[in-house]
């Protein structure tokens, strides 16, 4: 049996990857000037808008996400430490594009390398984080698409660890959205590194200092994630904004924006697209974390009844001023046979606006409920019978 926090992660990845719900009332997103974009609302679960999300694009230094998803898992799994310097190659050093500055003479510390990755997007960090994870740059890879295919990521294959021109080396819109997504999930304890404005290592330009992502200067609301840019990709920036909602509580955004035609371009139209997440819909909270969303009755167990529903909140999202339309239907198979383990599946929850449906959540059990004795089975067998 799955753990309730490995069940969880697969619930959250698989309503990233459902199909975006087209209501017939929904508003119409703004004319957005990129080749690919996609807007997911993180916390229902839900896509509000889309263009051309399976589309395979260049990733340009967007490709760093998968980099520090593996660092990060490194350093929960204690191969490395963030006070860990660890040494700089010459092919490191000689990475071209956008660079750290760091070179053979120096030992840096993994903290100070995943800044220079993630607020100055330094290749030569990259490759130095790369090449201590991995051994050589060539495993690292390897491991990369290893991981991709463990998040499901169908459209995305890794070349190198950095993100310059490759053949082959493309993702989507949508895998990104799920990198994005699994990527706050799973490493929370490290998602401060994205918000990061400004960072310098000792010795090295002070000109380099200024994360790319522009919108962390404009929007107090913004804290992350990655820029990128190569002639090939265009202007590229994967965004994530969180803002507080008195009826709902804290709502996150993500927004992924590829092509567009430059710096300002890709910061302007990631605003506009998230301030139009925000107002054209509101977000629904339905029931709290650990809340009973439906107790059905069950058969052969220690109790008569069983508590279904998510340890999280469930929150829709919904065209603003639409939310007492929302009707809410638990479907689950009958009858519900003891025993039952915390965090297993047990059905769903359909929400529907009208006559469409808007999500589909699945339920688990929110306690464990053991198995009736010889007697209490058998009584609960004729029950059934007679039923």
């Amino acid at each position: 049996m799955p753990s309730a926090l490995s069940l969880l992660r697969t619930l959250a990845c698989a309503l990233i990857l459902a199909p975006a719900a087209l209501w017939a009332q929904a508003p119409q997103p703004p004319e957005i000037a990129a080749r690919n974009y996609l807007l997911v609302d993180v916390t229902a679960g839900q896509v509000l808008a889309a263009k051309d999300i399976d589309a395979p694009v260049e990733q340009a230094s967007l490709t760093k996400l998968m980099t520090g998803y593996l660092v990060f898992d490194a350093l929960r799994a204690k191969k490395i430490t963030l006070e860990q310097k660890l040494p700089v190659s010459e092919r490191a050093w000689k990475m071209p594009g956008s660079r750290m500055f760091i070179d053979p003479k120096m030992q840096v510390p993994v903290d100070d390398l995943l800044k220079g990755m993630i607020v100055q997007s330094g290749n030569d960090a990259t490759m130095a984080l790369a090449e201590g994870v991995g051994g050589t740059a060539e495993n690292f890879v390897r491991l990369m698409n290893e991981q991709a295919k463990a998040l499901g990521m169908t459209g995305t294959h890794y070349k190198n660890p950095e993100g310059l021109t490759e053949p082959g080396h493309t993702t989507t819109a949508r895998d990104l959205a799920t990198l994005s997504t699994r990527l706050m999930q799973d490493f929370p304890e490290y998602m401060h590194y994205y918000s990061i404005k400004q960072y310098r290592y000792e010795g090295t330009p002070a000109s380099n200092s200024n994360n790319r992502n522009t919108l962390l200067f404009r929007d107090p609301t913004v804290d992350g994630l990655k820029t990128g840019h190569t002639a090939a990709a265009g202007y590229c920036l994967v965004a994530t904004s969180k803002r507080d909602f008195p009826q709902s509580g804290p709502r996150r955004l993500l927004s992924i924006m590829l092509g567009a035609a430059s710096e300002n371009a890709r910061a302007g139209e990631t605003q506009k697209l998230l301030n139009w997440g925000y107002t054209a819909f509101d977000s629904v909270k339905l029931f709290d974390a650990g809340q009973a969303a439906a107790t059905p009755a069950i058969w052969k167990g220690t109790q008569s009844t069983l508590k279904i529903g998510r340890p999280d909140p469930i929150v829709v999202t919904v065209p603003s001023g639409s939310a007492g339309k929302l009707t809410t239907t638990v479907v689950r198979q009958d009858p519900l046979i003891a025993p039952f383990t915390k965090g297993q599946s047990v059905g769903t929850l359909k929400v529907m606006l009208g006559e469409q449906q808007v999500a589909e959540v699945p339920l688990v059990a929110l306690e464990d409920v053991g198995q009736a004795g010889i007697f209490g089975r058998a009584w609960d067998a004729i029950r059934l019978w007679i039923k």
